[in-house]
């Protein structure tokens, strides 16, 4: 049960950053989030918009793992998203900024133990 929470709390947070990156790019409370000036964020919005897909796609994927009838086939197919989520966080960490392997890292990487030891 505990494992179900973590993972779909991940799925949560990224459905949230697909939103604000596909459609509050350029809201002053998105640009705050990401440290971007107004010329910026108007200048970067399709390239936002298309990391919100992905964002979608991860989130996508982990509510499917969640809502399998299978749960084995459940539990591999979360462990599969999970173990992107923390890739993607360590490239954006080590391209973009630090606090993403914390922000999105660390919740991926406490709900894929979860998921593979309970």
């Amino acid at each position: 049960m505990i494992s179900t929470i973590f993972v779909a709390l991940v799925a949560i947070e990224h459905l949230y950053i697909l939103v604000m990156e596909m459609f509050m790019w350029t809201s002053p409370r998105t640009m705050k989030t990401f440290g971007t000036t107004s010329e910026f964020a108007k200048s970067t919005k399709s390239l936002a918009a298309n990391q919100g897909l992905y964002n979608g796609f991860l989130a996508a994927g982990l509510i499917w793992g969640l809502l399998y009838p299978d749960s084995t086939v459940g539990q591999h197919i979360q462990i599969f998203f999970l173990v992107c989520v923390v890739i993607a966080a360590i490239y954006g960490g080590a391209t973009s900024s630090r606090s993403i392997i914390i922000k999105q890292g660390l919740p991926a990487i406490i709900a894929l133990l979860l998921v593979l030891f309970l």
